[in-house]
Parts: C-alpha cells; sequence; structure tokens
C-alpha cells in the first residue's frame, strides 16, 4: 500500500468541506492492495471487482464510527476480509453446498488479468482448493509477506493458529502440485 498520512485523512473526514477528498485518496492509497486481498480470496476479475467496490461503499458508510483503535489500512483489510467472506457465504447458498465441501475451481487462464505462465497456473489452481479462510492466510504469508502478527490483527486469530493454518495449506498445496506432475 502507498504510505499515506492516516491521521490527517482521519482528520479531513471530520470536515464535510474536505471529507470527499480524503474518501478519494484513501481509495486511491488502497485500492490496489484490497484487490489482491480480495482477488486471492475469490479468484475472479468482476467479483473482485464487486466485492471491492462493496468493501469501499462500506468505509465510507462507516467512517464516522471509525474509532482508530486500529490502523485505517487495517479497519479497510478487515472490511474487505469480511466482504470477501460474505459473498463466499452467498455463492455457497446460492449454489447449495456445505461448507466444507465448497470449492471455486478457479480457471486462470480464461481470465483477461491473469498474465501468468504453466506453474503460476497451477499454483493458483491450487491455492484455489483451499477453504477461504486457509487461502486467506496463504495468500497474504506467501505472495504479500506480512508477518502472523499483522495478519492476526487482520482476520482475528491467534498466531498460533495462523501458523498451524499456513502449514496445512502448504502441505495441501504441495499434494495437489505432486498430483498433477
Amino acid at each position: 500500500m502507498r504510505k499515506i498520512d492516516e491521521q490527517d485523512i482521519l482528520q479531513r473526514f471530520q470536515r464535510p468541506e474536505t471529507k470527499r477528498a480524503a474518501f478519494e485518496e484513501m481509495v486511491g492509497a488502497y485500492s490496489r492492495q484490497l484487490y489482491w486481498q480480495i482477488h486471492h480470496l475469490l479468484q475472479n476479475h468482476d467479483d473482485t471487482d464487486d466485492v471491492l467496490q462493496n468493501t469501499f461503499i462500506k468505509a465510507w458508510r462507516g467512517i464516522d464510527g471509525f474509532k482508530g483503535d486500529a490502523a485505517l489500512s487495517t479497519w479497510l483489510y478487515r472490511i474487505a476480509y469480511n466482504e470477501s467472506i460474505t459473498w463466499l457465504k452467498q455463492r455457497r447458498q446460492m449454489a447449495s453446498i456445505d461448507d466444507e465441501d465448497f470449492v471455486e475451481q478457479a480457471n486462470f487462464a480464461a481470465d483477461d488479468y491473469f498474465d501468468g505462465d504453466e506453474t503460476e497456473e497451477l499454483l493458483m489452481q491450487a491455492v484455489s482448493t483451499l477453504p477461504a479462510k486457509q487461502r486467506q492466510v496463504f495468500c497474504m504469508k506467501y505472495f504479500e509477506d506480512k508477518k502472523y502478527e499483522e495478519i492476526s490483527s487482520l482476520v482475528g486469530t491467534s498466531v498460533g493458529a495462523l501458523k498451524a493454518s499456513y502449514h496445512i495449506a502448504v502441505e495441501k498445496i504441495t499434494n495437489f502440485l505432486q498430483l498433477k506432475e
């Protein structure tokens, strides 16, 4: 994420004449990172765009209630994560599939926004077989190189549970890739 002065933005959110400009700056600063966070979970560009838009709508509606207990970026990550999980649950309900059995098999070669090679496509297919929470932990750790402590504050799970989840995800991905050899 592009570094911005969060305190300055929060102060500008308090004044009606600068609120819109502060929001536009926040969107510009955080859109790219939030897009990829959401995309790692949803595996589809159009769905990701929809959830990203919902994330910023919720942020706009909720900014007056933001107390500043966490960083603005953490708050936005949390909204994006919750919106992604809500979208996945709604999708699951529409498909009438049990939570444990729901796996979204992504077709990355057909996605105009995926520009990886065959190895990257296999890795992303393996990642797409993970349950949503494991997928999120794996993507934040592997692709975004986030520390467990930071992931913990974003998803509200203990560091120990995150480490276990990451380890299990790596094993599942390894098994998937070995089967494809």
